[in-house]
C-alpha cells in the first residue's frame, strides 16, 4: 500500500473513530495521573449533564477575565519557499539622480483613480486608539534593534538592514560577504523600530530606535527608482517561487506590498514629533511618491496595481510579466492596504480613502475564496495552496480590517478564520474537564524542534514533509482508557487536528503528549480562552422556533441557564466572542440577559 494510501485510510479512522474529537490524559484529586483517554464517548448518554458535574459544567475558574489572548505570530520570512539568485552580470537599476523636489513630487500625484472599480463603501476609523494602529502591534526589541552578524539579515555600516545572501546552503544559513536591499525587510524593520520609539522611555534606546528607522526611510529614498509620476523601490535580485507558478523574476522588480508598507514607513515618520522640518518635508514627499504608484494603473510598467474582470481592485504583492495578472495574494495586499490608512491621517486625500474602500471590498467579497473551511487558508487566489504558515496572519489581519473600519463584515470573517484552526496555545495551569465514560487517546506525528540547548522538543503543531510523507497530523498510535468519574487534566494545545476537530495534548504524566479531543459537555477546556471584545456592537439572532440555552456561568460554582425559544426571531446585542468551556459563545450586552452567553453555532450573527 502506497504511503499516500495510508494516509487516507488513516485519516479516515481518525474521522471515524474521534467523531471530529479527541480525548486526552486525567488527573484525579492531588493532580496525580491514574488514566487518560481520548475520542468520543463509546456509549453517548441522552442526558448531556449525565457524566458531567454542573459544577465543572457550568463554572469558570475565576471568572471570564484574564482569559489566554490570542497570539501574534511572527512576520514570516518573504524568501521563505522561494530562491534568490543574483545575477552573474548584474543589470542596471535606474536609480533616481539627487534629492527630491517636494514641488515636483506633489505635482505628479495624480487626481483621479487609476480606472473605477467596486467599492462597498467601507471608512476608516478617525478616533482609532493609539495601540490599535498599523503597526503598534509589531514593536522591534531591543536585543533586535541591531541583529546579530551571525543572520542574513543584519545592518550594513550605514546602518541598513540589508541581506546578506548565503553563498552555500548550511543549517542555520550563515551570511554571506555582499548585502542587498530587501524593500519588504527594511521597511518592516523601520516600522518595528517606530513602534518600539513610540513607548520607549530611555532617551538612548529611544534615539536609536528612531535612527535605525530614518536608516531604512533614508536607503529607500536613495535606491527609488522614479518613472511614471512615481516612487519604485526595486529588488535588485532575481527571485523564483517553487510552487508558484509565475512568481519568477529577474531584478529589477516590484511589489505592491513593498510599496504600500513604504508609505506606511514614510507617513508614520512624517507625523512624528522628534523630527526635524527638514525631515518631515521629506518623508512627506516620499510618501506622496510612493502613493502615487497605487494610482499608476497596469498600462505601462512598473505596475503594482490592477482590476479583475469582475471590477475589484487589487494591489498585486507578485505581479507576473503579463498586465493585470499576478498571484493575487492575500496578506500582502493587505499590508499594503495599512500604507494607504496610514497616508490618510497624515494628507487626508480621499483617493487614499477610495483605494482603500474598494481594497476592504475586494478582501470582503473574496473571503470565500481565502476560506478553507475546518483547515488552513489559501495564501493566494492564483494558486490556492493551503498555508499553514499564514492562516493565523489572515487572522490578525482581519482583526486589523475590523479595527480600522469597525465593520461586522470583517469581524464575522475573523470568526469564522479562528473556527477553522485557532491558535493553539493555552494559558499556563490550563486544565480540562473529562466526564465519566471511555475514551480513545491518540499519539499524532507532529513537529519536532532541537531547541538552543540541542535538545529535542515536540511543539504539538502541524507540519507536513512531503518528500519522507511525515507530518500532516498522522496517528502513530491509540490507547483506551475508562474513567469512573469525572476528572481534569493539564494540557497545553488546543487547535485543529488537520481535517479533523479541536483536540488538546496532555501536557504531564504517564500520557504526556498524547491527545483528547473537544466535545461539550464531557471534555473541555475550563474557563474562557481566546476571548475578542469588538470595536462596534454586534448583533446576533436566534431563528424563530429554535430553542437555545442561555448560560450565566458561575465562579468555581454552578452557574444558571436559561431556555430561550419564542415563534418570532429574537434579536440580541452582543459585544465579545471566547471559546468559554469548550465552546465559542458570544456575550449579550444589552437588556436582562447582559452578560449571558449564546452558543455561537446556534444563533446567526451580523456581518454575513
Amino acid at each position: 500500500m502506497s504511503g499516500k494510501r495510508r494516509a487516507a485510510v488513516g485519516r479516515r479512522r481518525f474521522i471515524r473513530l474521534a467523531g471530529g474529537t479527541a480525548a486526552g490524559a486525567a488527573v484525579v484529586g492531588g493532580g496525580t495521573f491514574t488514566a487518560v483517554a481520548t475520542g468520543v464517548f463509546d456509549k453517548p448518554t441522552p442526558d448531556p449533564f449525565g457524566n458531567m458535574p454542573r459544577s465543572l459544567a457550568l463554572s469558570v475558574p475565576g471568572g471570564t477575565g484574564g482569559a489566554y489572548q490570542m497570539p501574534l505570530p511572527p512576520l514570516p520570512d518573504p524568501l521563505d519557499d522561494g530562491y534568490a539568485s543574483v545575477p552573474s552580470t548584474p543589470r542596471r537599476i535606474p536609480y533616481a539622480d539627487g534629492k527630491p523636489d517636494p514641488r515636483v513630487v506633489e505635482k505628479d500625484i495624480p487626481t483621479t483613480l487609476p480606472f473605477e472599480f467596486k467599492r462597498a463603501g467601507f471608512t476608516m476609523v478617525k478616533d482609532l486608539p493609539e495601540s490599535l494602529r498599523p503597526w503598534r502591534n509589531r514593536p522591534t526589541a531591543w536585543e533586535n534593534v541591531t541583529p546579530p552578524l551571525s543572520s542574513v539579515y543584519h545592518l550594513n555600516t550605514q546602518g541598513v538592514y540589508m541581506y546578506w545572501k548565503p553563498t552555500k546552503v548550511t543549517s542555520p544559513p550563515k551570511p554571506g560577504p555582499v548585502g542587498y536591499d530587501h524593500p519588504v525587510g527594511q521597511i518592516q524593520f523601520g516600522l518595528g523600530c517606530i513602534a518600539s520609539y513610540r513607548t520607549e522611555t530611555n532617551p538612548t534606546r529611544k534615539a536609536l530606535f528612531l535612527k535605525r528607522a530614518k536608516d531604512q526611510a533614508n536607503r529607500l529614498i536613495t535606491k527609488r527608482v522614479q518613472t511614471r509620476g512615481a516612487w519604485y523601490f526595486p529588488y535588485p535580485w532575481d527571485y523564483t517561487h517553487a510552487e508558484h507558478s509565475g512568481v519568477a523574476y529577474k531584478a529589477p522588480w516590484y511589489s505592491g506590498m513593498a510599496q504600500g508598507e513604504a508609505i506606511s514607513l514614510f507617513a508614520q515618520l512624517a507625523m512624528l514629533d522628534g523630527i526635524t522640518e527638514q525631515e518631515r518635508t521629506l518623508y512627506t514627499t516620499a510618501a506622496n511618491g510612493a502613493f502615487a504608484s497605487l494610482l499608476r494603473a497596469d498600462n505601462a510598467y512598473p505596475w503594482v496595481v490592477n482590476k479583475d474582470r469582475s471590477g475589484y481592485l487589487w494591489i498585486q504583492e507578485y505581479p507576473f510579466k503579463t498586465p493585470g495578472t499576478g498571484d493575487y495574494t492575500y496578506n500582502g495586499m493587505i499590508f499594503a492596504m495599512f500604507g494607504l490608512w496610514d497616508y490618510y491621517q497624515l494628507t487626508g486625500n480621499e483617493l487614499a480613502a477610495q483605494l482603500y474602500d474598494g481594497s476592504a471590498t475586494t478582501m470582503a467579497r473574496y473571503f470565500p475564496l481565502l476560506r478553507n473551511e475546518r483547515k488552513f487558508s489559501y495564501y493566494c487566489q492564483t494558486h490556492r495552496i493551503p498555508a499553514p504558515t499564514y492562516h493565523h496572519h489572515h487572522i490578525t489581519l482581519w482583526m486589523q480590517m475590523h479595527w480600522q473600519t469597525n465593520s461586522s463584515v470583517f469581524a464575522h470573517q475573523m470568526d469564522t478564520l479562528i473556527d477553522d484552526v485557532p491558535p493553539s496555545g493555552v494559558k499556563p495551569g490550563s486544565v480540562i474537564a473529562i466526564g465519566k465514560g471511555t475514551y480513545t487517546l491518540y499519539r499524532v506525528d507532529t513537529k519536532v524542534v532541537t531547541n538552543k540547548s540541542g535538545v529535542k522538543e515536540d511543539t504539538g503543531e502541524y507540519y507536513e514533509n512531503e518528500k519522507a510523507r511525515t507530518g500532516f497530523d498522522k496517528i502513530l498510535g491509540t490507547k483506551k482508557v475508562t474513567f469512573a468519574k469525572a476528572t481534569q487534566a493539564p494540557v497545553d494545545k488546543r487547535r485543529r487536528i488537520n481535517g479533523a476537530g479541536i483536540w488538546y495534548r496532555i501536557s504531564a504524566g504517564a500520557y504526556k503528549g498524547m491527545w483528547i479531543g473537544e466535545a461539550w459537555p464531557n471534555v473541555f477546556l475550563r474557563g474562557e480562552h481566546q476571548p475578542f471584545t469588538y470595536r462596534a456592537p454586534r448583533t446576533l439572532t436566534i431563528p424563530a422556533g429554535r430553542e437555545v440555552i442561555a448560560y450565566d456561568f458561575g465562579v468555581n460554582a454552578a452557574g444558571t441557564t436559561r431556555t430561550l425559544k419564542a415563534e418570532a426571531a429574537q434579536t440580541f446585542s452582543f459585544d465579545r466572542r471566547a471559546v468559554v468551556n469548550g465552546r465559542a459563545m458570544c456575550r449579550i450586552s444589552a437588556g436582562e440577559l447582559t452578560g449571558h452567553w449564546l452558543p455561537a453555532n446556534q444563533v446567526v450573527t451580523d456581518g454575513r
